[in-house]
This record gives structure tokens, sequence and C-alpha cells, in this order.
């Protein structure tokens, strides 16, 4: 009997292939063949998705935050566990395209008074039994088990997609944390120059008021422009410092003195040839779009399972063992024993129940089709908006240093002038209060191209393997 329960299994399996899921296709791109940019990309093999992140970041002490942030963070942590439950989740639903398997050993004693036994006296009866078998296992005719099967596994796919898109976000989040610092100790610095210079003026004008040669309004004009600059400092001081809690929140723990830039975010290695590619080859790469397709194919074999309801569902239950009044004869000859329960459940009427869940399942699959295309179009805006600054932002900085330059040049005849007595102190003030000002807009010109070449490898899917 063992032998024929195994066929069985086997058989059920075996018929168990078909699903009424709808063939699956992916959606077209709802987004143009070309990059929004102001000046066309030039098309390419290779993309920014080819290179790994330390193709990337150069920048051995950047290198260094990322790494730590890579094996620290707790994010990224939750990520990958998210994974493994899901892993194990689909593991559980795919247990069930197979019978489980159960053996079992039971005894029985039992005693009859005489007062109510047929034959007027007190019996006693034991029993024992030994059997294999399965119970209500699905004969999956119609697929409605390897439906959810599927879906389970699609559900597993999205949520790797989903952990690696978490890692791609964490290592561009950690390095923009350490070039804004940079940054800022830029700006930390120059406020401190600023102000050193500040108050060699103010000094100045001070004595030159003392001495009955200079105006209170000049005094005030320097005061005025002193007290900016400390008051800088002290943001900037503040800024700095939590710059640095930033950091070390997304690397996971403390970050070493060695690997904290030391400001001159200009000198920050980051590969600025970064190739975009061709949207549909780069789009349909990134995680975050490989994730929402993916719920979308989960989303589409519900429909299979909902469609499945329709249909009547056979279940088995089987077993074989050895039943004996006395434990000592439980295996021997002539004690074997086997059942074998077919059932059949079929659908008659279920008050719209059925009709309301592929309903659901439908609708559920076009709202997953609409994640899909918005996720898709999201992206392309991501890298198009990345790329468009990419093209403008060298002109940008080009232009901000050329500013420094006449700045620094105006204050330098502005101090001759004044010093040659032509000019007064507040034409000076004016000349200095300019250059401070280039001189931070050329930190920030500086950071923004830096950011946006992070931001543009994070947009493109960088480190993606090929699909």
């Amino acid at each position: 009997m063992f032998r024929n329960l195994t066929l069985i299994l086997l058989a059920s399996t075996a018929v168990s292939a078909c699903t009424l899921a709808p063939k699956y296709e992916r959606p077209v791109l709802p987004v143009a063949q070309t990059w929004s940019t102001p000046k066309a990309e030039p098309a390419g093999q290779v993309t920014a998705a080819d290179l790994d992140w330390r193709q990337v970041l150069v920048d051995p002490r950047l290198q260094g935050v990322v790494d730590l942030a890579l094996k620290q963070n707790r994010d990224l942590r939750v990520a990958v566990l998210n994974i493994e439950k899901a892993r194990a989740t689909y593991g559980v639903q795919r247990a069930n395209l197979f019978p489980a398997i159960d053996g079992a050993l039971s005894g029985n004693r039992s005693r009859t008074p005489a007062g109510v036994s047929q034959t007027g006296q007190a019996i006693e009866t034991e029993t024992y039994s030994a059997t294999i078998g399965f119970t209500a296992y699905e004969l999956d005719l119609f697929g409605r088990v390897r439906s959810l099967n599927q879906q389970a596994l699609q559900s597993f796919f999205a949520t790797e997609e989903t952990a690696r898109s978490t890692r791609i976000s964490l290592i561009a989040e950690t390095a923009n944390a350490w070039l804004t610092l940079a940054a800022d100790q830029d700006r930390l610095a120059l406020a401190r120059n600023t102000l050193a210079a500040r108050e060699e003026s103010l000094a100045l004008t001070r004595r030159q008021v003392d001495g009955g040669v200079g105006s209170l309004l000049d005094l005030r004009n320097a005061e005025t422009l002193a007290e900016s600059a400390r008051s800088d400092i002290a943001t900037y001081t503040a800024q700095v410092a939590q710059d640095r809690n930033a950091l070390v929140l997304l690397a996971g723990g403390e970050v070493p003195a060695e690997l904290l830039p030391s400001g001159q975010v200009e000198t920050a290695k980051i590969l600025a040839d970064l190739p975009a590619g061709l949207p549909s080859d780069v789009l349909a790469r990134r995680p975050d779009v490989l994730s929402a397709e993916h719920s979308l194919q989960g989303a589409n074999a519900n429909i299979g399972a909902a469609r499945a309801a329709f249909f009547p569902r056979i279940s088995l239950t089987g077993s074989t063992g050895a039943t004996s009044g006395d434990l000592n004869d439980l295996f021997k000859n002539g004690t074997g024993s086997w059942s074998f329960t077919p059932q059949i459940s079929l659908p008659i009427f279920a008050g719209g129940a059925n009709v309301a869940g592929l309903d659901s399942a439908k609708a559920s699959r076009d709202i997953a089709v609409a994640t899909y295309e918005k996720t898709v179009q999201t992206a392309f805006r991501e890298v198009s908006d990345a790329l468009s600054v990419r093209q403008t932002v060298s002109d940008r900085l080009a232009a901000q240093e050329r500013l420094v330059a006449a700045a620094a040049d105006s204050e330098r005849l502005s101090r001759q002038r004044r010093d040659a007595g032509v000019d007064s102190a507040l034409t000076l003030l004016d000349s200095q209060r300019t250059l401070y000002s280039a001189q931070q807009g050329l930190i920030t010109a500086r950071l923004d191209r830096a950011t946006n070449l992070v931001t543009l490898y994070k947009t493109l899917g960088g480190g993606a393997p090929a699909r």
C-alpha cells in the first residue's frame, strides 16, 4: 500500500502543472527614448549601472566611510533581514505544492464496566497503531496553489530589489554627507579667515576715528561686517558638528578621524565621466523599477488564484500502517491497515465572494501597472534632472571662479585706493562683502558639482547587475 500511496502522490503532483493566471507582458516604458536634457546625451553600450561604486567614488577616505556604512548601517541591515523574511515566507508557501507526510504512533487502552457491557462482564481493550500518511493535500488542477506560490516568489524578488535600492541609496547618502561635511569645513575656514581680515580692517578704522580722520559710519559698517563673520563662524561650527553626527548615523558607528574630510571639497575624487546610456536600458535595470515590476508580476499571479476559486478543489487524505491489539504484534503479518479519502469541494453559491475576489485581484494588478509606470516616469525625471545639472554645472563653476577672481581683484584695488585716500572705507567694505559672498558661492558650486555626480550615479542605478 505504501508503494501505491507514493504513486498517487507523484501522479497528483504531476497533473498540477497549469495556472489560470493571464500571460505576463511587461508594460511599455511610458517615457521618451532619449533623456530630457538641454543637450543630447551620447548613446553607448556601457552605463553607470555597470560601474562598481569604488570606480566612481575614488577618494580612499570616502571609500572607507562607505565601507563602514555598508557593514554597520541599521537601515541596510533591516533591508537585508527583510530579504531573509521574504525568503522564508516563500518557502512556507512553496511547501504547499507538496504533500506534508507525517508519521504517527499511538496507543489506546479502555475499560467498559460490567454494568454497561453487553456481556455483563467488564471488558478491557487496548489498541496500538503506527501510520504514515498525508492529510488534505490539495490536488492543484487549476493552479491555485501554484499561483499563490508565484506571488510569494515575486514578493521575495521585489524585497531583494528593494534591499539593493536601499544599498545604492545608502552609498549615495553617505557620499553626499561626507562631501557636505567637507564643504561646511571650507565655509568655516573661510569665515574664520574673513573674520581675521575684517577685525584687522576694523582696528584700522577705529584708529582712524580716534585720530579724527575717519567717520563713525565707516566704523559701524566695519563692526557690522566683523560681527557678521563672527556669527557665520558660530553657525558653521554647529553645522560641521551636525554633519559629523549625520555621517556617524549613516556609518552606523564612529568614523575614524583619518577617514573624515579636511575641507577642500574641490579635491574630492569622484568619477566625472558617467555614461548615461539609453532610457530603455537604464530604467529597466534600476532596483526600484525592478521591484515594482516584480510586484506587478505577483499581482498578475494573484489573478490566477482568484480565477481558480471558481473551480472545484480536490483534496486527498491517505495513510498506511499497522494496527494491533497488542503492542508486541504491531508489525507482524496481518496487522496492515490503510485508508484513502479523496474529497471534492464544488463552489455553488458564495454570495458573490469569488467574483469580488477576482475583481479585487484585477484591480490590484491595474494598480500595480500604474505604480510601475509611475516608478519608471519618476526614474526618468530623476536621471534627466541629474544629467541637466551635470551639463551646466561646469559652466556655473567656471563662472563662479571668475567671479571670485574679479571680486578679489576688486577688493585689492579698493584697499589700495582707500590707503591712498582716493576712496572711502565704505567702498572697501562693499568689496569685501562681495568677495566673501562670491567665495561662499564658489564653495556651494563645488559641492553641487560633486553631489551631482553622486546623485547621477544613484539615479542611473549604479552598480546594478545586468538583467
